[in-house]
């Protein structure tokens, strides 16, 4: 028998458009043997849409990054608030296994983490707390520093807060990032060269979430790291983004086709890799991920490594480095979707034995 797994993708977020891309991908690279898919879309709106597979990869295919149409799904259904049980009723009865490809809020947040552990349905990725915890780049940050981990300098604010340009340059020098801290694809992110492009770019930031992060520019190779398990995960071997843009923008990574050059694997020593790797799994294990997630480096010229952030629904196209890294160290595209829904009713069965009720039978 067939395994029944739900794509769901789309969401409310300004990364609404890559996911559908990610899921246009994951859904071609699953395996018909082994799988049927059912497409979910989630508009900007929040309506569900549930689409035939075919339909909807015919619906898209003519786009660089196509946008959900209400007429294309196979049933929209619209909820009034509480979903309740009937988004339970119907995920349950459609599907053995979520595969969330929603990047940013509402969705890599533990927004849809939440929904599906109360829909008591194995999904594939981390769970609630540790997505919103990679969600939020400050509060990774606090953590990891916490474990002793090595990150950037960072100043974090609130839209409530005074800010104090002199101050912040003072402790950051010039240049430095600005950057909303619950949002992905670089949406948002602005490199400041000069104290008079400093507020506006924060101003920007706030738009997309009421806390940002203002980080020191770090100048050195941008490395990218796929982590791939459970309790006892694995590490891909390294790769390098070499953006021909300032840095590796939302244009770079989505508009542009000559917006980066990714060397994978990169050209590192062995010991550079052991150490990437090590730091990885460290960072891995210490935010609970389990699943999946693309963890993010620069190796400085003097051979220090800083963690830049943690990716848990990491993109999914033929040209995402999550796939490739993984497929350059042995495990290819379908294979990796395999083993990442194999991950997730391994969790489930494991959750199960936890006992949901409490009896005080000790004397």
């Amino acid at each position: 028998m067939k395994t029944k797994i739900g794509v769901l993708f789309g969401g409310q977020s300004a990364e609404h458009d890559i996911s559908i891309c990610s899921a246009q991908s994951v859904i071609q690279h699953l395996d018909l043997n082994k799988y049927d898919i059912l497409p979910i879309g989630i508009d900007k709106k929040g309506t569900w849409l549930f689409f035939c597979k075919d339909a909807f990869l015919s619906s898209i295919q003519q786009n660089h990054i196509p946008t959900l149409q209400t007429k294309n799904a196979h049933f929209p259904l619209v909820f009034s608030k509480p979903l309740g049980e009937a988004l339970s009723y119907i995920l349950k009865e459609k599907c053995d296994v979520i595969f969330p490809l929603l990047h940013g809020p509402y969705g890599e947040d533990g927004s849809m983490q939440g929904l599906l552990q109360l829909a008591n349905l194995p999904y594939v990725g981390s769970d609630t707390l540790s997505s919103s915890i990679c969600m939020d780049k400050i509060i990774t940050k606090e953590l990891l520093k916490a474990a002793n981990l090595p990150i950037s300098s960072y100043i974090a604010l609130h839209s409530k807060d005074l800010i104090n340009i002199n101050m912040i340059i003072a402790n950051l020098s010039l240049p430095l990032f600005v950057k909303p801290a619950n949002l992905g694809s670089s949406i948002g992110i602005n490199k400041v060269h000069t104290k008079e492009q400093l507020r506006p770019c924060i101003n920007e930031a706030f738009l997309y979430d009421e806390h940002v992060l203002i980080e020191e520019h770090i100048e050195g190779k941008e490395i990218e790291c796929a982590i791939l398990g459970n309790l006892d995960p694995l590490t891909s071997l390294p790769g390098q983004i070499l953006p021909t843009h300032e840095f590796y923008s939302y244009t770079a990574k989505y508009i542009d086709a000559k917006g980066a050059e990714f060397q994978v694997p990169a050209s590192l020593t062995s010991s550079q890799v052991q150490k990437i790797q090590k730091l990885g799994i460290q960072a891995y294990k210490t935010l609970r991920c389990e699943g999946m997630a693309r963890i993010d480096f620069f190796l400085k010229e003097n051979g220090k490594i800083i963690i830049n952030e943690i990716n848990t629904i990491p993109g999914f196209t033929t040209i995402s480095l999550y796939p490739r890294l993984w497929g350059i160290s042995g495990i290819p595209y379908s294979k990796l979707l395999d083993r990442l829904i194999d991950l997730a009713i391994e969790r489930f069965k494991r959750k199960q034995v936890l006992h949901t009720s409490y009896s005080n039978t000790k004397k």
